[in-house]
């Protein structure tokens, strides 16, 4: 039923004038319907016999693809009726801070859960946390309230993601730990501080520097920099910082109060409704203050840009912009870092930065997210044919399988990867990306190309459809860090220089 309505609206409303495009994009690959059935839960599927089906068109690509995110549409809807909106973000030179909790529960929006602790009943009988719940010491596991079952089911329809361990941080760690910084490490950050204290910084050179990781120290002025946010012209950058960011909060002015318009509340929603699934497991994406924030970034985006509009898994790249402007204020790992308790201005100015440098990524590979998304249909075409190139063994695997390339890439291309890889992972990632020509859209090929080829024993193992598919869409990468990461790039590096560089001497 989710799926029909969603279908309807996207065809009632294709042909408004003037309205942003509705949300049609999809984070997940588009297995066949039969595979989507729900199963009662003593029982499992039989997928012996059931193959991929091929999409005849993108159409129906978008209609087998349920975003598997997606809890109850209805419950959501009438959730979404009876929830009146957030106040309008306090204009420039406003003295006060908005009320934060307030405008959090007006959203909808409801911070983390508290940790379960022991906690005893009338009678004496004490209860203790066991898997998040409370229940008697005698595990009975009934729930009290109708409340809490929601909640159950609510966290139970979203993806089943391993738990963090401790090196699973943002900050910069490899796999096995973060060492003290060794002489190395010190003269390269003390050339990226010659570099950026220069008058005129040589943009070219910077990238250079930039491309094997950019110290933490100097990332954020480093980002701004090398995206085209800031100019490089030293004396010119505090300037256009404040002109910049005067702008963002104007639009915010402007066009925020159109988030109730009829052509625009679709959108909203959609954004309402995504920003809680951001990195769930990280606490700092679960404060209200920081939703409220990802919510004015994305629908004035979609406002300023209505040849795609909101597309889901735009709300992905913003992360790594906001995570790394925050670490300029903050020492200590930022993931459970209260950000209400930073000053409104500096609140103001990261998510102004957030918002211009997410833009001008974006400027690179909008056809990624215009109707259709006929840039990422391009691109897992072109890795389609890469990977028959490079490696023709996983390539006939898929064939044999009937493994489509749609069916696992466009997750890859849609959200850069950000879902295969830690948050620390792409910040590190995106090093890179800002230094190469075209880093996000035509580097970026050759990096999912090199992570694919990186699983190749894992891939070859698997001898049937639903194992290949499990795989490829839950590659475990959580213990990934920089080590790792510099090893994808060298090799996507490689893949680069020997295929596009030189293609006609690798011409099948």
């Amino acid at each position: 039923m989710a799926a029909d309505n969603r279908i309807n609206f996207w065809r009632r409303n294709a042909k408004v004038p003037g309205s942003v495009q509705p949300v049609y994009g999809a984070q997940h690959p588009p297995l066949d319907p039969c595979l989507r059935r729900t199963y009662p839960k003593d029982t499992k599927p039989k997928f012996n016999s059931v193959k991929s089906k091929k999409p005849c068109s993108f159409h129906e690509f978008a209609s087998s693809t349920n975003d598997a995110w997606d809890i109850d549409d209805d419950e959501e809807d009438e959730d979404f009726r009876r929830t009146p909106f957030p106040a309008p973000f306090a204009p420039p030179g406003q003295d006060s801070a908005p009320n934060q909790l307030q405008v959090g529960d007006a959203a909808g929006l409801k911070p983390p859960r508290p940790e379960a602790r022991n906690v005893q009943d009338d009678d004496g009988t004490e209860r203790e946390p066991v898997n998040g719940k409370i229940v008697k010491s005698n595990s009975e596991a009934d729930l009290k309230t109708s409340s809490v079952r929601s909640s159950l089911q609510k966290q139970q329809s979203l993806p089943v993601r391993p738990v963090i361990p401790l090196v699973a941080r943002i900050s910069d760690q490899n796999a096995s730990g973060a060492p003290p910084m060794t002489v190395r490490e010190k003269s390269r950050l003390d050339k990226f501080k010659q570099l950026l204290a220069s008058p005129n910084t040589d943009l070219e050179e910077l990238r250079k520097h930039s491309w094997s990781g950019i110290p933490r120290e100097v990332r954020p002025i480093t980002w701004r920099l090398l995206s085209g946010y800031l100019p490089a012209n030293k004396e010119r950058r505090e300037l256009v910082l404040k002109r910049k960011r005067e702008e963002y909060f104007g639009f915010i002015e402007q066009y925020y109060h159109s988030r109730t318009d009829e052509h625009h509340k679709d959108t909203y929603r959609q954004i309402h409704i995504d920003i809680p699934r951001t990195n769930p497991l990280i606490p700092l994406f679960q404060q209200p203050a920081v939703q409220e924030v990802f919510e004015r970034i994305l629908f004035i985006w979609a406002i300023r840009h209505p040849a795609s509009g909101y597309v889901q898994g735009i709300n992905d790249l913003v992360t790594p912009f906001f995570v790394v402007f925050l670490s300029e204020f903050v020492t200590e790992d930022v993931e459970n870092f209260e950000v209400a308790a930073l000053p409104l201005e500096t609140q103001r100015n990261i998510e102004a930065d957030s918002f211009w440098c997410m833009s001008k990524l974006l400027d690179g590979i909008q056809d990624n997210y215009t109707f259709a998304q006929p840039g990422i249909q391009n691109k897992v075409k072109a890795l389609e044919e890469l990977v028959g190139r490079i490696d023709g063994d996983i390539h006939n695997h898929f064939k044999r399988y009937e493994v489509e390339y749609l069916q696992f890439a466009f997750r890859w291309m849609n959200n850069l990867l950000m879902r295969e890889l830690p948050l620390r992972c792409t910040i590190r990632l995106w090093d890179t990306y800002q230094a190469e020509t075209d880093g996000f859209s035509r580097f970026h090929l050759y990096v999912c190309a090199a992570f694919l080829i990186e699983w190749r024993k894992e891939i070859l193992s698997m001898v049937d459809f639903q194992s290949l598919l499990i795989l490829l869409q839950n590659l475990p990468t959580i213990h990934w860090g920089n080590e790792e990461v510099g090893l994808l790039l060298a090799e996507a590096y490689r893949l680069k220089y020997m295929f596009a560089d030189a293609p006609s001497h690798y011409k099948r």
